[in-house]
Protein backbone atom coordinates (compact mmCIF):
# COMPACT_ATOMS: atom_id res chain seq x y z
CA UNK A 1 0.00 0.00 0.00
CA UNK A 2 2.89 2.29 0.36
CA UNK A 3 2.27 5.83 0.31
CA UNK A 4 -1.47 5.03 0.12
CA UNK A 5 -2.06 5.00 3.39
CA UNK A 6 -2.88 8.98 3.53
CA UNK A 7 -4.66 10.68 1.52
CA UNK A 8 -4.64 14.73 1.19
CA UNK A 9 -7.74 16.00 -0.41
CA UNK A 10 -5.43 18.07 -2.94
CA UNK A 11 -4.31 15.05 -4.45
CA UNK A 12 -7.58 14.20 -4.95
CA UNK A 13 -9.55 15.02 -8.07
CA UNK A 14 -13.02 15.71 -7.75
CA UNK A 15 -15.27 14.64 -10.15
CA UNK A 16 -18.42 16.15 -10.78
CA UNK A 17 -20.83 13.52 -11.42
CA UNK A 18 -24.21 15.17 -11.80
CA UNK A 19 -24.77 18.96 -11.97
CA UNK A 20 -24.13 20.46 -8.38
CA UNK A 21 -23.07 16.52 -7.32
CA UNK A 22 -19.17 16.92 -6.55
CA UNK A 23 -17.53 13.49 -5.28
CA UNK A 24 -13.78 13.22 -4.23
CA UNK A 25 -12.90 9.39 -3.71
CA UNK A 26 -10.43 9.37 -0.62
CA UNK A 27 -9.46 6.30 1.40
CA UNK A 28 -10.45 2.63 0.09
CA UNK A 29 -9.24 -0.72 0.94
CA UNK A 30 -10.55 -3.99 0.13
CA UNK A 31 -13.69 -3.70 2.06
CA UNK A 32 -14.58 0.14 2.69
CA UNK A 33 -14.23 3.16 0.85
CA UNK A 34 -14.10 7.10 2.27
CA UNK A 35 -16.15 9.91 -0.09
CA UNK A 36 -16.37 13.71 0.28
CA UNK A 37 -19.67 14.78 -1.84
CA UNK A 38 -19.98 18.61 -1.76
CA UNK A 39 -23.39 19.12 -2.76
CA UNK A 40 -24.59 22.70 -4.45
CA UNK A 41 -27.58 24.34 -3.46
CA UNK A 42 -30.98 22.86 -5.55
CA UNK A 43 -28.67 20.09 -7.04
CA UNK A 44 -30.47 16.47 -6.96
CA UNK A 45 -29.06 12.95 -6.94
CA UNK A 46 -31.73 11.46 -8.53
CA UNK A 47 -33.64 7.90 -6.88
CA UNK A 48 -31.31 5.09 -7.37
CA UNK A 49 -29.60 1.75 -5.14
CA UNK A 50 -26.46 -0.18 -6.02
CA UNK A 51 -24.69 -3.32 -4.21
CA UNK A 52 -23.25 -1.24 -1.57
CA UNK A 53 -24.07 -0.65 1.89
CA UNK A 54 -23.87 3.26 2.14
CA UNK A 55 -23.55 5.08 6.19
CA UNK A 56 -22.54 8.74 6.03
CA UNK A 57 -22.44 12.25 8.26
CA UNK A 58 -23.52 15.47 7.07
CA UNK A 59 -20.83 18.14 7.91
CA UNK A 60 -22.61 21.39 7.00
CA UNK A 61 -25.32 22.47 5.02
CA UNK A 62 -28.92 20.90 4.95
CA UNK A 63 -30.18 18.16 2.57
CA UNK A 64 -33.60 15.89 2.36
CA UNK A 65 -32.53 12.46 2.17
CA UNK A 66 -35.63 10.27 0.39
CA UNK A 67 -34.19 6.37 1.55
CA UNK A 68 -36.97 3.93 1.04
CA UNK A 69 -40.17 5.36 1.96
CA UNK A 70 -39.08 7.90 4.39
CA UNK A 71 -38.36 11.00 3.50
CA UNK A 72 -36.19 13.75 6.31
CA UNK A 73 -34.21 16.64 6.58
CA UNK A 74 -30.73 16.04 7.31
CA UNK A 75 -28.81 18.61 9.47
CA UNK A 76 -24.82 19.05 10.27
CA UNK A 77 -24.27 16.49 12.93
CA UNK A 78 -27.22 14.20 11.22
CA UNK A 79 -25.78 10.41 9.98
CA UNK A 80 -27.85 8.16 7.84
CA UNK A 81 -27.16 4.35 6.87
CA UNK A 82 -28.62 2.67 3.32
CA UNK A 83 -28.68 -1.10 3.63
CA UNK A 84 -27.29 -2.16 -0.28
CA UNK A 85 -30.80 -2.42 -2.87
CA UNK A 86 -32.86 0.11 -0.92
CA UNK A 87 -34.10 3.10 -3.24
CA UNK A 88 -32.44 6.36 -2.11
CA UNK A 89 -32.11 10.32 -3.43
CA UNK A 90 -30.98 13.58 -2.39
CA UNK A 91 -32.44 17.15 -2.59
CA UNK A 92 -30.06 20.01 -1.33
CA UNK A 93 -31.46 22.52 0.14
CA UNK A 94 -28.46 25.05 0.86
CA UNK A 95 -24.56 24.32 -0.18
CA UNK A 96 -23.55 21.45 1.69
CA UNK A 97 -20.68 18.32 2.76
CA UNK A 98 -21.49 15.24 3.39
CA UNK A 99 -18.95 11.97 3.96
CA UNK A 100 -20.15 8.63 2.89
CA UNK A 101 -18.62 5.18 3.63
CA UNK A 102 -19.26 2.48 1.27
CA UNK A 103 -19.11 -1.24 1.94
CA UNK A 104 -17.63 -2.78 0.07
CA UNK A 105 -16.23 -0.30 -2.39
CA UNK A 106 -18.08 1.00 -5.04
CA UNK A 107 -15.86 -0.17 -8.59
CA UNK A 108 -17.44 3.02 -10.29
CA UNK A 109 -16.18 5.16 -7.84
CA UNK A 110 -12.21 2.93 -7.76
CA UNK A 111 -10.96 5.10 -10.51
CA UNK A 112 -10.00 8.34 -8.65
CA UNK A 113 -8.95 6.43 -5.55
CA UNK A 114 -4.96 6.77 -4.33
Amino acid sequence: MGDGYFIIPQDVGQIEMLPGVHRRTMGTTDEAMLCEFFLQKDSVVPAHSHKNDQVGYVIFGKVEFTIGEETRICLPGDSYAIPGGIIHSVRVVVDSLLIDVFSPPRDDYRTEAR
